[in-house]
């Protein structure tokens, strides 16, 4: 019958029974309390690390490992280039690099590919410089193209093992409770940082302002976190309402926008109670502006909006048009003031907007989707990661997990951008199936998939001009001319998976 250090006997069978260790002190199994030379309980008073250099030899991180980053302050990231400098600095080599998108300000990874620190990449979206060198066949391995909905399947279960992940937070305090709308850095919704938050072995938060305990609300909480550094500045807010979430002056886009607004106002799933998604690109942001008009005549009110959130939204669920938004992405100022001060404006993960396996993601409720193209083929595939020239050049993001989530998914698109048509026979690159794409509008006409005849009628009692994608092609043709084919080398630079995580496409290399 054994002893313990309070001296009350306790059985041996009680133990067994139990399947418990007998109680050997107070602070013996409790990992973030030790005791000091007085005998005095000590607990871990915070989780700052000095450098980021520290803070990698901290986590363990090694040769091979899994590294991940989000892309919430976007063009004005400064996390990812001062992470991946210090961790070159050190030898590490044969990383993955999963960020769930890598914007024109990465080009300095460029480097770090070369030296052999980086040797895969898994990403939603890739652009610039970055995009232009693995085109050309930078690296050994292709890289992985997901949704947003993908990856966090994919790091759910366990597809992307995420080792450490380097989490850019605007505040957080010693403990690690972080948000992304307080502090002079502040991006808003940390939705897919979340995710990496959860499930990666080590979560490193980078920050430039240090809050007062409990820093709440929080989005991030303590439990998650290993390890805080604390730098100058991790974003600089500017860069993330730039290009395609800012509001265009484009004659050409104001009239799709237009359009695309009359394509849901006549639809048949724009009524009271309805919910809506514009996705980025100058075009589905000016449709919603329109929406407005259509909904103070009718007077229809949304339930609810989702995804990235804009000015245009915000602006239109303080006028009591939408009663709530469900926010994965700030893309702009008041988006970012709006996240932190309403109740109504709501931050959810990639999860919970998405993840096409998860009990219920908020895409397969959304009545309306509006979405761009770099391209469309007369199968309604739809290519939003690749230009006309074969190169990288965009996002999947949540363009396929919207389109196949929603009553009505609209695609919107200038019937010929720079020298180059936009509906063709074959597109380069399948990011979205043509089977869950309903209508495509253009500044020359309007085209409705097949197999959406009901939702054709609709738009033409409206006196819309609808009219086949064939014909849309040929007109392109006509203005544009057949592009002579782009020649490609037998190296594949990029997969496509597609969210449910099955390959639906590769991108190879363009021949120099």
């Amino acid at each position: 019958m054994p002893d313990n250090p309070v001296n009350h006997e306790i059985p041996d069978e009680i133990l067994s029974a139990f399947d418990r260790k007998l109680f050997s002190g107070a602070y013996s199994n409790t990992p973030h309390i030790r005791i000091d030379k007085g005998n005095r309980s000590l607990p871990r008073l915070n989780k700052i690390v000095d450098t980021i250099e520290q803070v990698v030899i901290k986590t363990g991180l090694s040769d091979g490992m899994t590294i991940s980053f989000h892309h919430h302050f976007r063009g004005g990231d400064k996390v990812i280039n001062m992470v991946m400098d210090v961790i070159s600095h050190m030898g590490i080599k044969n990383l993955t690099l999963a960020a769930s998108s890598l914007t024109t300000v990465h080009s300095p990874l460029v480097g770090h590919i070369k030296s052999g620190t980086i040797s895969r990449i898994c990403t939603s979206g890739i652009r610039g410089e970055l995009a232009d060198e693995i085109s050309a066949g930078l690296m050994d391995h292709p890289i992985l193209i997901h949704s947003h909905g993908g990856r966090a399947r994919a790091i759910e279960t366990g597809k992307i093992k995420i080792d450490v992940a380097f989490l850019g937070v605007p505040t957080c305090d010693v403990y690690g409770n972080a948000n992304g709308y307080t502090g002079a850095s502040a991006c808003g919704s940390l939705g897919y940082a979340k995710v990496d938050a959860h499930f990666a072995r080590k979560v490193v938060l980078i920050t430039d302002t240090i809050a007062e305990y409990p820093n709440t609300p929080f989005s991030i909480h303590q439990d998650q976190v290993d390890y805080i550094v604390v730098v100058d500045q991790v974003g600089d807010p500017k860069g993330i309402s730039s290009g395609a979430t800012r509001l265009t002056k484009n004659p050409r886009d104001i009239l799709i926008g237009s359009l695309a607004a009359k394509v849901i106002a006549c639809s048949g799933y724009f009524e009271d109670g309805f919910s809506l998604q514009t996705g980025s690109g100058g075009a589905s942001l000016v449709t919603t502006k329109f929406l407005r008009e259509y909904m103070e005549q009718q007077n229809i009110r949304a339930n609810w909006a989702l995804g990235g959130i804009t000015a245009q939204m915000v602006k239109l669920h303080e006028d009591g048009l939408i009663k709530r938004l469900l926010d994965v992405q700030s893309f702009d100022q008041e988006a970012i003031r709006s996240i932190g001060e309403n109740r109504y404006h709501s931050e959810i993960d990639a999860s919970y907007y998405a993840n096409p396996l998860n009990k219920g993601c908020a895409v397969n409720k959304i009545n309306v989707v509006v979405l761009s193209a770099l391209e469309i083929d007369t199968e309604f595939n739809v290519n939003v990661l690749t230009g006309s020239d074969g190169v990288l050049r965009g996002a999947s993001g949540g363009h396929s997990d919207t389109a196949i989530g929603s009553g009505l998914s609209i695609v919107v698109a200038p019937l010929i951008r720079g020298r180059s048509a936009t509906v063709v026979d074959q597109i380069k690159t399948v990011i979205t199936p043509g089977s869950t794409i309903d209508v495509l509008v253009t500044d020359r006409g309007i085209a409705v998939n097949p197999r959406r005849p009901q939702v054709a009628e609709q738009l033409r009692r409206c006196k819309l001009p609808v009219i086949p994608i064939s014909e849309l092609k040929e007109k392109a043709q006509k203005l544009a001319g057949v592009p002579e084919p782009i020649i490609f080398e037998k190296k594949i630079v990029a997969v496509v998976e597609y969210r449910d995580g099955t390959i639906l496409d590769v991108v190879r290399q363009v021949q120099a």
